[in-house]
């Protein structure tokens, strides 16, 4: 069992110093640069016409009670809504500041100091900067192809290992793009009522699956000791700073106190202007989610099309979600020096480095291309620009 000591150091240190981390880039970027750095949704299809009609008819109520305070779980409308989505009662739903927010109340109300997290392995760094809140220590669990290695977690927990809390991603895994299947969501959440720790679900690109059929929630919203934790940052657009988390019910009381001594509640006018869009049209969120899927399943596709081709990485197209997680093919090639190449080449994107990661993973060989804002053609530009920095290692 590798856990890591509580500190602030190490916890932005993480399991390895993710090389790059807070580095805008490796030199100065060339005008024609093309960015796969963020999980950004395409503005083409953000319903921008619908939200500012939206905003016009919220914004014109007698009284103005969109511009007035509001309950801190959120205004009834918006989470009425979000409960019908969900599947679950409307009283397990808080409306957070985006999914962030969400992590950081669910890490502030179930964590004391010191507490033992396990965590995904390769992990999404910004969680890590959310334990920092409780000085957590940290246990990473490996993610393969399905997902959290539950196996892998098991075996910690009959070892002695004593988690308060699991994170994980569940559904196409950022970094990794992988998703853990229902049956093993059970399996997960059965050892969370065995040994008593809580399941922290981070799960933002759950709309966005272009291929295959859902994985249940039921596992998750049926148990006592998950949090789910979701938001409307990649189908809305982020700029909203809207999201949910869905809470056992024993867990709300506190979360809502905790709250209420924070900022209070999540703004009225954006929680108004989104139920508003989302209530008006019962089928608006269909349609905008339809539009996305279709959009980032080409891209997907044609960004690991090129990449494949070049016989330089080998490349799994996902089922869905914002990223590409090839690997490069060739052990000789050096994967920092390749980044380095390939921003000469005019390609910013994250290496696998700069996820934090523990024994048991290749993260270092990877990289992460995100293809949500950037259009085929320079998708392709992209891939082919990275084949001719691999070749200058050739």
């Amino acid at each position: 069992m590798t856990v890591l000591a509580p500190s602030r150091p190490v916890l932005v240190r993480a399991f390895s110093a993710p090389k790059g981390f807070g580095d805008q880039t490796l030199r100065e970027r060339r005008p024609d640069a093309i960015e796969l750095l963020g999980g950004i949704p395409d503005p083409s299809v953000l319903p921008t016409a619908e939200l500012t009609e939206a905003t016009a008819r919220v914004v014109a109520r007698p009284g103005a009670p969109s511009l007035q305070y509001s309950r801190t779980e959120g205004i009834p409308a918006l989470r009425e809504w979000i409960a019908a989505h969900e599947g679950v009662a409307v009283e397990r739903v808080l409306v957070t500041n985006g999914g962030f927010h969400g992590l950081a109340i669910a890490v502030q109300t179930v964590l004391e100091r010191g507490d033992l997290v396990a965590v995904d392995n390769p992990v999404f760094p910004l969680f890590l900067r959310g334990l920092e809140l409780v000085d957590a220590r940290v246990l990473p669990i490996r993610v393969g192809a399905e997902g959290l290695d539950v196996d892998a977690l098991a075996a910690e927990l009959r070892a002695g290992a004593r988690p308060a809390a699991v994170y994980t991603v569940p559904e196409f895994h950022n970094p990794s793009q992988s998703s853990l299947p229902t049956a093993r969501r059970r399996e997960l959440v059965d050892l969370a009522e065995k040994y008593g720790f809580i399941v922290f679900a981070d799960d933002p690109y759950r709309e966005l699956r272009f291929h295959g059929e859902p994985e249940s929630l039921a596992p998750f919203h049926d148990s006592d000791h998950v949090i789910h934790v979701n938001t409307f940052t990649k189908t809305l657009g982020p700029g909203l700073r809207l999201g949910w988390v869905v809470l056992p019910e024993r867990l709300v009381p506190d979360a809502v106190a905790l709250r209420s001594r924070q900022d209070s509640h999540s703004s009225t006018l954006v929680q108004a202007v989104v139920a508003e869009l989302l209530t008006g049209d019962a089928g608006l969120f269909d349609r905008v989610l339809t539009g996305a899927r279709e959009l980032y399943r080409s891209r997907a596709h044609a960004l690991a099309e090129v990449l494949s081709a070049s016989g330089s990485f080998d490349v799994t197209v996902p089922d869905g979600g914002l990223f590409l997680w090839p690997r490069l093919v060739d052990d000789r090639v050096d994967a920092d020096r390749l980044a380095a190449d390939a921003s000469a080449e005019g390609v910013e994107y994250q290496r696998g480095s700069f996820f934090p990661s523990g024994p048991g993973t290749d993260a270092d060989r990877h990289l992460r291309l995100a293809y949500g804002d950037v259009d085929e053609e320079r998708l392709r530009e992209a891939a082919a620009r990275l084949g001719r920095a691999v070749a200058r290692q050739r």
